[in-house]
């Protein structure tokens, strides 16, 4: 791992005495991030996979009847510890040269691959295990190439720390290899269902947990900028997917005047929660992980970005579920159903998700960014008071009241932490290598 010369922090904070990582222990092939770096292409196409991912677990949550949104949900959090991987290694070594570049696009089809298995994670008694372990062996794949490159990129690391390192991939590969083969097992039919999520469950705390207790030496963030822009950019993949869910459930639709005011009002509210992140948290995010010590520095993006990130992405999943049903209940004119269970409460329920992580995500970054987290808080409560009155309106009326919601509270957001947000937008702009996070080529407001 690479350790750069000291630099000045921001403006009126003094240098941490402790020396960031040096520069001259790269091996040959890899190029080290630095405070400059930006986001490359070959990130973003590796990020494109997850837009067809994050539609795969949409659909697998759709089966109520087989624990469909739990099991959506374990399989996420998979996913996304894999795509947190990748980002750390994309913060040591540069993603547009030599091997940092190869091993993109070498993980590139392995993630895609074990997308398109996604909805194939849990086989069910009789069914055949091949997808099952087909999903198995690209997320050990996808892991060893991560592995393989950390390694290589730290000839430093001790004994402990290649543990710390291998330990988890080896648990969770494992525990889901035992779940993918309990159809074939002497196991009771019934149970299978169940002990194949516990397994799935256990791994994923595996993979966290090992994350939060065992200690990396030379783990660091090198480029605050480059952190906090690819965290923004998984957001829009995630938003993303929301409006492909709802144009695919609207496609075979007739174009009545119900489904187009669902359509737009779906793009509303998602564009509302890219308001909401982006105005202020992207900013506050990037401005604390630049004034931060090194230490501190990993702790942000441990904390803030690598575990509440994943409620958010959560939350947003959950609401393209709830929208997916929306087009076929609007576009008959004098259709006028409500939601069912599932539907209703993925829908209201992801975005209180979303708002709730977000919210910790702001509290955490400091003293500066909580004053603005009310509107959030605020906007979760009532969504939660709403829940239950859906059940007796038409998915329309559920779908406009969740859009004006979010609509009054990103405009709330944005009036109340105008001064929060000058100061960021100057800071950032003053500090070098930084830029001016979501909110880069907006006016001042």
């Amino acid at each position: 791992m690479t350790r750069e010369p000291p630099e000045s922090g921001p403006a009126g904070r003094s240098p941490d005495p402790r020396p960031p990582p040096a520069a001259g222990r790269l091996r040959p092939g890899l190029r080290p991030v630095t405070e400059e770096t930006r986001v490359t292409t070959a990130e973003l196409f590796f990020d494109v996979v997850f837009v067809f991912a994050f539609i795969q677990v949409t659909t697998l949550m759709t089966d109520p009847a087989h624990l469909g949104t739990l099991r959506g949900l374990l399989v996420l959090s998979m996913l996304w510890w894999s795509w947190t991987l990748f980002a750390w290694l994309g913060n040591r070594v540069r993603a547009d040269y030599g091997l940092g570049r190869v091993t993109l696009l070498v993980a590139t089809p392995v993630m895609f691959v074990l997308a398109v298995n996604t909805r194939e994670a849990f086989a069910e008694t009789g069914d055949s295990v091949e997808p099952t372990l087909w999903f198995v062996v690209c997320f050990v794949a996808a892991r060893v190439i991560y592995l393989a490159v950390r390694l290589y990129a730290s000839p430093g690391l001790r004994g402990r720390d290649v543990a710390a390192l291998t330990a988890p991939m080896v648990a969770g590969a494992a525990l889901l290899l035992a779940a993918a083969l309990l159809p074939r097992s002497a196991l009771d039919p019934d149970a299978v269902p169940v002990s194949q999520v516990g397994l799935w469950a256990l791994a994923v705390v595996v993979d966290y947990a090992a994350a939060l207790a065992l200690p990396v030496s030379e783990r660091a963030v090198l480029s605050a900028r480059h952190w906090a822009e690819r965290h923004n950019l998984i957001i829009i993949v995630a938003l993303g997917e929301v409006l492909v869910a709802v144009g695919l459930a609207g496609a075979d639709q007739p174009n009545t005047p119900g489904l187009l005011v669902a359509s737009a009002l779906a793009v509303v509210v998602a564009g509302a929660l890219e308001w909401i992140y982006f105005d202020l948290s992207a900013l506050a995010g990037e401005h604390a992980l630049a004034a931060a010590t090194p230490a501190r520095r990993v702790a942000i993006a441990r904390s803030c970005y690598s575990y509440l990130h994943l409620p958010m992405i959560a939350g947003i999943i959950l609401l393209a579920l709830g929208l997916k049903q929306v087009p076929a209940l609007s576009g008959v004119a004098g259709h006028a159903e409500p939601l069912d269970d599932l539907g209703r409460r993925a829908m209201y329920g992801g975005v209180v998700l979303f708002l709730v992580a977000h919210a910790a995500f702001q509290w955490q970054l400091g003293a500066g960014a909580r004053a603005v987290v009310w509107p959030r808080l605020t906007a979760a409560a009532l969504l939660l008071a709403l829940l239950p009155l859906t059940a007796r309106v038409s998915a329309l009326w559920a779908l406009s009241w969740l859009a004006a919601i979010c609509l009054v509270t990103a405009a709330t957001e944005f009036l109340v932490s105008r001064p929060q947000r000058r100061r960021l937008r100057a800071t950032l702009s003053a500090e070098p290598g930084c830029a001016t996070g979501g909110g880069a080529g907006r006016a001042p407001s």
